[in-house]
Parts: C-alpha cells; structure tokens; sequence
C-alpha cells in the first residue's frame, strides 16, 4: 500500500508540517520507539479535522505495521486531562476507519493497537520522560478488574533543546526542530504586537536557514512557517492574557474557593468577586454565561477580550 499523505490545512502547525513528511515521521517514530520501520514499509496519516488544543492542528494520527499512533506536541502548560481528550479523540479515528455498521456485526474485528505520545517543549521544567494515565483520573480507583477497567496511557517526553539528547541524536529532524523553536523563542521574547512579532519569526527563520537548522524546509515554507508561529504565539499570548485579566477581577481564585460548595456555585463565586474588585462588565456578562450553562460562549469572550487588549 503506498504512503497516504493528510491533505496540508491552513490549521496546520509547523509541527504538523513538518513531519507529515513520511520520511521524517518514520524517523521520529522509530527514535521513540526504537522500532525499525524503513521507507518501503506503509504508513497513513488519519489525523482528525479537528484540532485538540486551542485552533492549531499540532497532533498527527497515523497507522505504521498493526498501530494506531497519536503523536501530538504540546507547547503550553502540561495538561493532567491529556489522557482524556486522548480517549476521545481515538474514538472518532477509529470510527473513521469503520464501515458505518461494522460494530454491529457478530464477527469480532480487528483494530490496529493505539499509542499516544505527547512531545512537550513549552516552558516548564518537566522530566525527560513521564506518563499520564486515564485512571489517575477516577473518582473511584480500581481495586481490580473483576468488572472491567478502561486504561490509557500517554509518554510525555521533553523535547526541548538539550533534552533527551539520545532521543534528539536518533532523529536528526526532531533535533533540529528544537533548536528552531529554541530560536523562535529567543527571538520573541519580549516582543509584543502582531508586526513586531512576526518580524521576529522572519528574523528566527533566517537565523536557522543560516545555521543549516531545517533550511532545506524552511527554504521551501518560510512564509506559511512564518504565518503559523505568529499565529500560534498570537493565541498562547492572548490566552495567558485572559487568564491574567481572570485572575485580576478574582474569578479564578473565587472559583478555587468555591470548588468545595460545587463548580457551578464556584464559578458564580468567582465572578461575583470579580464584580466586586472592579471588572464589572465583564464579570457580569460572564455571570450571565454561566447561569446559561453555556461555557463554550465563557472562553469564547474571554478570548475575545483578551486578543483585544494584546493587539491595541
């Protein structure tokens, strides 16, 4: 079966794009895992539409010999609830790989084994390697599995510069992608307004073609790579924004002392002492959000807000 290659999405992610390239994700996968897939051996990328975390596809699912692989980087906070989303999204890719009926049948059938793995290179000091698991997040722990048990674990490995080096010496590509993001980084610290910053991606993505960092790629994708990390560091910045702006009207800290009475009862707190130090009107449309039960529209005006005081 030959290589099935997704279709390239304006939501891509450099990542995403990165090692859609079979000969690259080969080689990652085969320096996680320690396998040894070559080129003449078949793999499809099956990856969602949709994307896991904020509006950027940075994760890429595709079957390599009898396994379901989810790779996704993570450049924000480690997020406990990966193991979660995880569940959910290998569910809908299996269904995807389904005829429409096929659960139905008597026959058992057979699926290819999932694996997930998170590639981290945010700001935390996170070991080189660690595990989430699903069933760390039960309410009620298992004794044992007399009844069933539903179990998913997720290798999060740090993939930042100077991280697990042997992991970085076996995959060329993944090395240098985290002396690229190193450089972005560098490049943006401090930097504020959406021009500013994407002069200071031009200046990092010429800075590695320079240094032989990605150059062939970065030749042939500078702009669309230029596009995407300012996107990208456009949303992460106007996310810590509103968390900011949140925690300064007292709605994050009132939700934490509320969490003992119930979320919903919590939430309300919160906002209420948000009215009550200052941000009114906007505490007050997040009351009313939350008596709605509608919190997609609660994030949806936080983002708002905040993308609207990082660009003026």
């Amino acid at each position: 079966m030959p290589y099935v290659k997704a279709k390239r999405n304006y939501k891509d992610s450099v990542f995403a794009m990165l090692f859609s390239d079979k000969d690259k994700l080969i080689e990652l996968y085969n320096a996680i895992t320690g396998a040894g897939y070559t080129m003449s051996d078949d793999v499809i990328i099956n990856t969602l539409e949709e994307v896991l975390f904020m509006d950027r596809r940075n994760d890429i699912s595709f079957v390599i010999g009898n396994k379901l692989v989810v790779l996704m980087e993570h450049q924000s906070t480690v997020n406990a609830n990966m193991p979660l989303r995880f569940l959910g999204y290998i569910a809908r890719v299996y269904e995807n790989m389904l005829a429409s009926n096929a659960v139905y049948k008597s026959a058992m059938l057979t699926i290819p084994r999932p694996e997930f793995i998170v590639l981290y290179n945010g700001d935390e000091n996170t070991p080189d390697e660690s595990v989430l698991k699903l069933s760390d997040m039960f309410a009620e722990r298992a004794v044992d599995d007399k009844y069933g048990f539903l179990e998913l674990t997720t290798k999060v490995l740090n993939v930042n510069n100077g991280r697990n080096p042997k992991l970085m010496d076996n995959s060329k590509t993944l090395g240098q992608y985290a002396e690229f993001i190193e450089i972005a980084k560098r490049h943006t610290k401090g930097v504020k307004g959406k021009r500013a910053i994407a002069n200071a991606m031009k200046a990092a993505v010429e800075e590695c073609i320079e240094k032989n960092i990605l150059r062939e790629f970065l030749i042939g994708n500078s702009k669309g790579v230029i596009n995407m990390l300012t996107t990208g560091f456009n949303l992460r910045e106007a996310k810590k924004v509103w968390r900011e702006e949140a925690r300064e009207a007292g709605i994050i800290e009132g939700m934490q002392q509320g969490m003992q009475q119930g979320m919903q009862q919590g939430m309300q707190q919160g906002v209420q002492q948000g009215v009550q130090q200052g941000k009114q009107e906007l505490s007050q449309q997040l009351l009313s959000l939350l008596k709605s039960g509608d919190l997609v529209a609660l994030e949806r005006t936080l983002m708002n807000s905040a993308t609207h005081k990082n660009v003026n």
